[in-house]
């Protein structure tokens, strides 16, 4: 199945090194051996990435949301499976170099490879193969900003929590009086699956996951990038207690996906019949997407 290339939001930056720098950023920025007063510190992001969060979250309205999710959700676009979808978001990496950067295969199978050391339960482990997977939105012509990057609500005050949080400043919704009170359109305690997340790569696999995997799976791939709520405790007046307990596994997780990545290549051919055997376990040779 061939598909579009990746959208390049910001010229001169390719959709490889925003990638990059963003996952680069992410880990920087939640690696546990960091000091306490470094661990806020911004002033050394890349141009890139300050520019990826610009465009974020001076573009991410809650009706830019609604509209992509009216666009995407009947997961009408394409058909194919697990594998294919890895082998598409190949293309996103067409430029690295093989010796120092890895693909989002590799990235999957080392998650995936951690989670499966330590013995973890297979669906957690599929979990970690497949969380990724909906950046295949890119390969469909979405800009970077509305795919990758931290998640957040929209309908409701931004957070402080959220990372470069003054670049909300220019974001229509900031002049919405009813979408800039701490609850919004939302409820004391409503509970996350009535709460409208930013637009990404999290919310669309679970969409298309979500026949498959059991909960606590689907709140890994939905919630992954909420880092605001997962690592910084905000918005924790919308979670009701179901929300609470299930957020056990997506902090669990957390940790294979940011920590588990180095520059030490997984061997595809030893691995991967184990994780054909698992994809087929949980999921049918084709899905909707």
């Amino acid at each position: 199945m061939n598909l579009p290339s990746p959208a390049n939001p910001t010229p001169g930056v390719s959709a490889h090194d925003t990638l990059e720098q963003w996952e680069e950023f992410v880990r920087q920025r939640y690696d546990p051996n960091r000091k306490k007063e470094d661990f806020r510190n911004y002033e050394t992001a890349t141009p890139g990435v300050r520019e990826f969060y610009r465009l974020n979250h001076s573009l991410m309205t809650r009706d830019f949301v609604l509209a992509r999710k009216r666009k995407y959700l009947p997961l009408d676009k394409m058909r194919m499976g697990v594998w294919e979808a890895m082998e598409q978001l190949e293309a996103l990496v067409d430029d690295s170099d093989p010796d120092t950067d890895l693909s989002q295969i590799d990235h999957n199978f080392q998650t995936a490879e951690a989670c499966r050391r330590d013995g973890r339960p297979r669906w957690f482990i599929l979990a970690g193969l497949v969380h990724d997977l909906g950046k295949v939105l890119c390969l469909l012509g979405e800009p970077q900003w509305a795919v990758v990057g931290d998640t957040f609500p929209v309908g409701c005050a931004w957070s402080d929590k959220i990372v470069f949080r003054e670049f909300f400043d220019g974001n229509p919704d900031a002049q919405v009086p009813e979408l800039q009170s701490r609850l919004g359109v939302y409820s004391e305690r409503c509970g996350l699956d009535r709460v409208d997340m930013s637009w990404g790569h999290d919310e669309y696999i679970y969409h298309v996951m979500k026949p498959y995997l059991p909960e606590e799976a689907l709140y890994i791939l939905r919630y992954h990038s909420f880092y605001p709520c997962h690592k910084e405790n905000g918005y924790q007046y919308l979670m009701n207690p179901h929300d609470e307990r299930m957020f056990h596994w997506v902090k669990e997780f957390n940790q294979y996906d940011l920590y588990s990545k180095s520059n030490e290549k997984p061997d595809h051919t030893a691995i991967r019949p184990f994780y054909e055997d698992l994809v087929a376990e949980f999921l049918p040779a084709a899905v909707n997407w």
